[in-house]
């Protein structure tokens, strides 16, 4: 299995955690929108985290969304991802290009600079669950923790990382979400608190060739970690071009006979998976008649 999440609790139960490693579907997201180092660093974590937010999802047909609204030259990000941890994602400016931060490290905080970042978990009902919370660095891990602790009052501690080859490929990727039960007590709030301090980055755990189970051995080994299953996540975007129909009809037959009238073939393109979609004047026509 190439990329995947493993899920455990430690301390009985007091602390429950994911970790995933995700290498191969940031660099699918990466050739198929052409991101710049600091774009697929984003776009990368962001993606980590859905895969683990999606798969503690309950219902086969739940969805996550997480929405980044922002100032910096990245000019935004959207992931969703489903249940099944099948995610998919893009950035609104892939080619943003900025020097490192004082750390020599892809400056992910300054591509994003001030915004906000929504999290909709849609459940099937009537509305979906929206949560938002102020961008506190952007870079997208503490976002999560600061997330986590004012919209669901989750003590949580959120690593992401993704490092790049030299040739800017991704080396590695994957990350972490350990979070306190609500009956954790003192002591194992005040040692795991301690432990997470010492921790200097995940891509450093990732560079050492560590799986998501040697991370989290690594982190919660002190607290009896308990591992329950493996889910394998990947990029998935479930976009065709009957899909693509579907939005073609919804702008209304006068444009669609506008098109037409053109005399042009057009052009769809999808903005998660970078498909492209071709219609011919006479599918057009097609989809005109289909319509009525």
């Amino acid at each position: 299995m190439s990329d995947y999440i493993v899920r455990a609790t430690a301390a009985n139960n007091q602390i429950r955690a994911f970790a995933a490693t995700t290498r191969d579907l940031v660099e699918e997201a990466r050739s198929r929108h052409n991101t710049s180092p600091v774009a697929t660093a984003a776009l990368g974590r962001l993606l980590t985290a859905g895969s683990m937010m999606g798969s503690m999802m309950k219902g086969e047909k739940d969805l996550l969304t997480l929405q980044i609204k922002c100032s910096g030259p990245i000019g935004g990000l959207t992931v969703t991802a489903d249940s099944k941890a099948n995610v998919k994602g893009y950035v609104n400016n892939p080619e943003v290009m900025l020097p490192p931060n004082e750390k020599g490290k892809l400056d992910v905080g300054k591509a994003l600079d001030l915004g906000v970042m929504n999290v909709i978990k849609d459940m099937g009902l009537k509305e979906p669950y929206v949560g938002q919370t102020h961008l506190v660095s952007g870079e997208i891990a503490e976002d999560l923790t600061y997330y986590y602790a004012t919209s669901e009052q989750v003590p949580s501690s959120v690593a992401l990382g993704v490092l790049m080859n030299k040739d800017n490929t991704v080396r590695r990727a994957g990350g972490f979400i350990i979070q306190l039960m609500p009956f954790a007590d003192e002591e194992v709030i005040d040692k795991l608190e301690k432990k997470i301090k010492e921790i200097t980055s995940i891509t450093a755990l990732l560079d050492q060739d560590m799986t998501p189970e040697m991370i989290l051995e690594h982190v919660l080994g002190d607290f009896g970690v308990e591992f329950f299953e493996t889910i394998p996540t990947k990029f998935d975007c479930n976009c065709s071009k009957e899909r693509v129909e579907k939005a073609i009809v919804s702008i209304g037959k006068k444009d669609i006979q506008a098109m037409i009238d053109d005399g042009e073939p057009i052009e769809v393109n999808c903005h998660f998976c970078n498909s492209h979609y071709t219609y011919t004047i006479e599918e057009l026509k097609e989809i005109i008649k289909r319509s009525r």
